[in-house]
């Protein structure tokens, strides 16, 4: 997988490592020294827990769609605020929205090193 360049670019490239259906591609984009809440009300972090999550969300049937909604970047740190859904033949599955916090890494493309994948819902859950 081609990680992005731009911190613009990651929650599309997110996107279509989830929607590739391989856990290996979807870890790719993450740093797992950061928090990942792949659930209200559940943080995880390590590669170990990342990946536990990560199968589960790659579980729900359908295509992921991550909408930027912003992205502000200062040197190498980036917050972006995103809408996104899962959905399969019309239906919605699960949506969201979310806000993440990337790093640049030292060969240049960008990687999450916070996803708060519930982290914009008005009645957000304190972990």
């Amino acid at each position: 997988m081609n990680l992005p360049t731009q911190p613009n670019d990651v929650h599309a490239r997110l996107a279509e490592a989830y929607n590739t259906g391989d856990v290996n591609t979807v870890m790719a984009m993450y740093d797992f020294n950061g928090v990942f809440v792949p659930e209200p009300g559940i943080a995880v972090s390590g590669k170990a827990e990342f990946e536990e999550a990560i199968k589960g969300i790659l579980s729900i049937s359908g295509k992921m769609d991550i909408k930027t909604v912003y992205c502000l970047a200062a040197n190498d740190l980036a917050v972006g605020r995103s809408e996104w859904s899962i959905t399969e033949d019309g239906v919605t599955n699960v949506s969201a929205r979310g806000i993440e916090v990337m790093q640049k890494q030292s060969d240049g493309t960008w990687k999450v090193l916070f996803d708060h994948a519930f982290g914009a819902e008005s009645e957000l859950a304190v972990v």
